[in-house]
């Protein structure tokens, strides 16, 4: 990078911080992060080329996320990390080499803002929000050394996708560890009115996916990735159920979850 461009940045000093900590000393076993919990673009960055309903669309965050995640980590007692910008800026949940890391196109929607970027201005985007935000877990997960601990990660989904509708209530995707995942997944199966993905609509891929394999699968925690359809949580009050069933899933299963901890760590 060049000395012009190091000295440059990306969000101005009155700007909001790349990430939001909520209940940093939490005592509960869980960890939440939200990692498309805004569709907030830097000034500096204009709208990207787009117009007001593709910022308030998927394409821009998850909506309803950040509401079920602050009400989850409230009733679980849980530290929250929320990214603060919107994954049009950068995705928080891609590795920086991959190609949906900065997309110039989305969901068929093309982003003006994204194109072209030259290698600096796409180092000022991981510089100014991704770094950030994946430092402030760590470091929250850092500050639990000793304690077993379990990262829940909360995001939304689609109900219709390419024209097909999307059947499930939540899906929980896993990746190498499924321990977690079927422990949940059992407890959330008891409710007969709902319909569970089990890696559906998505599963963790290793070459797309960065929260969970970094902060949950390369520190040997249990975790698990909620994908709650955005037409059950399209309402504060919504969310706030959505969450409350969750919570109490969680507390089903947390004392066998933490054992997992134990033997993760030997």
């Amino acid at each position: 990078m060049t000395a012009a461009i190091a000295n440059e940045t990306l969000l101005a000093s009155d700007e909001p911080a790349a990430f939001e900590i909520v209940n940093a000393d939490g005592a509960g076993s869980a960890v939440v992060v939200c990692d498309h919990a805004s569709n907030r673009l830097p000034r500096r960055l204009g709208a990207l080329g787009l117009g007001a309903a593709d910022l308030a669309d998927h394409i821009a965050w998850d909506p309803g996320a950040a509401d079920v995640a602050r009400r989850l980590s409230e009733l679980l007692d849980a530290p929250l990390v929320l990214s603060a910008y919107s994954r049009l800026v950068i995705d928080c949940n891609r590795p920086t080499h991959s190609p949906e890391s900065i997309p110039a196109q989305t969901n068929g929607v093309p982003v003006p803002g994204n194109r072209m970027l030259t290698p600096g201005e796409r180092a000022l985007r991981i510089e100014a929000v991704f770094s950030p935000y994946h430092r402030a877990i760590s470091d929250v997960l850092d500050r639990r050394a000793g304690r077993s601990s379990l990262l829940l990660s909360i995001h939304s989904f689609t109900a219709v996708l390419a024209g097909q509708r999307r059947p499930w209530s939540i899906g929980f995707a896993h990746g190498r560890d499924r321990r977690l995942a079927a422990l949940i997944l059992a407890a959330m199966n008891r409710d007969a009115s709902l319909l569970v993905g089990d890696n559906q609509p998505y599963a963790i891929d290793h070459a797309a996916d960065y929260t969970i394999p970094v902060h949950g699968e390369d520190r040997g925690l249990p975790h698990i990735l909620v994908e709650i359809r955005q037409d059950g949580i399209a309402t504060p009050a919504d969310a706030a159920a959505w969450a409350a069933r969750l919570a109490a899933a969680f507390s089903q299963v947390e004392p066998a979850a933490l054992r997992l901890h134990r033997i993760s760590r030997r």
